[in-house]
């Protein structure tokens, strides 16, 4: 099948690779040089070879958009910038959505997630969204301990979050039952708790281990997308592997996804035709020695492949 047959809710053959080069939702430096890096390492080439023509957006601009002031507001570090930034890229995926590409966004850490989730949801308003990381991610400004927006962006997007100042233009597009997490393995208590309350679908680990991986991607899309005929949207962090995958993360965890399952879920989705919109986030080539960098990077472009249609067979 071609790449038009296969990816059924497309309108083109087109992938629009958005680089956000950005670190504000997290205090680490070296994560906002993880869209180049991956492009360096042919990203694009290797989509082409898959039969997808590409275009690429570093927005190498975004830089600009920090405030000469940021204080803590709400509890949150640096939400001017956090905000500023989001908001300019969503405008960008739902036009390049809306476009009938495929939008791949390279991040950056996962506070971008406000941003994809936003301009996805913009245009396809049905979708479902498949969030793969060790970390809930739906922490609100009030419960967070760290202040670190790229543990919150769940929470604006799925209405928990409606007061914060600086980011009232963000619309709970996202309904709490179209998100399915995998991979969770460290999760705070006020995100144990929200998940049960909202009914959210989550499978940490130990489900992993239970019923393996290709289980585990089926149940979940039973729970939010049951008759598969919903637009998909995966947001995929680095640190959902183990450690010793993808190394070069902020925030690792021991006992991840391995390599295969990581690879796996991306192939599922892809495989059912529905897949519209990915992420790849929070690769941070100045982390670790550059083994575990390449090594990062390399995983990181070869999920993005399978996002994108390539197969083991």
């Amino acid at each position: 099948m071609t790449v038009q047959e296969t990816y059924k809710l497309l309108k083109t053959k087109k992938v629009s690779i958005i680089g956000v080069p950005f670190n504000g939702g997290q205090p680490q430096e070296g994560v906002e040089k993880g869209p180049l890096r991956l492009v360096e390492s042919g990203l694009a080439a290797q989509l082409e070879e898959l039969g997808w023509e590409t275009e690429y957006e570093g927005n190498d601009h975004v830089e600009k958009l920090r405030p000469e002031s940021d204080p803590v507001v709400n509890n949150l570090r640096q939400p001017k910038f956090v905000s500023a930034v989001t908001r300019t890229v969503a405008d960008q995926i739902v036009e390049r959505a809306k476009q009938g590409n495929f939008v791949l966004t390279l991040g950056g850490d996962h506070s971008v997630g406000i941003a994809t989730v936003s301009g996805v949801l913009g245009a396809y308003p049905n979708a479902c969204l498949v969030w793969v990381d060790a970390h809930a991610d739906i922490n609100t400004p009030e419960a967070t301990e760290s202040g670190n927006i790229h543990g919150c962006p769940l929470s604006f997007l799925t209405g928990l979050s409606t007061d914060h100042p600086d980011f009232q233009w963000v619309k709970p597009l996202l309904d709490a039952k179209k998100l399915a997490y995998i991979g969770l393995r460290d999760i705070d208590a006020y995100e144990k708790k929200i998940i049960k309350q909202l009914g959210i679908p989550a499978y940490s680990m130990h489900h992993v281990d239970k019923w393996g991986i290709g289980q585990v991607v089926e149940k979940a899309l039973d729970q939010v997308n049951p008759n598969r005929d919903l637009p998909i949207h995966l947001s995929f962090d680095v640190d959902a592997l183990d450690p010793s995958v993808a190394p070069s993360t902020g925030t690792p965890v021991r006992g991840g996804l391995t390599f295969r399952e990581g690879h796996y879920i991306c192939e599922a989705l892809a495989e059912t035709g529905l897949l519209v919109a990915a992420d790849i986030m929070e690769v941070n080539p100045a982390l670790e020695d550059e083994n575990a960098v390449f090594k990062t990077v390399q995983v990181g472009c070869s999920l993005a492949r399978c996002c994108l249609g390539e197969a083991l067979l």
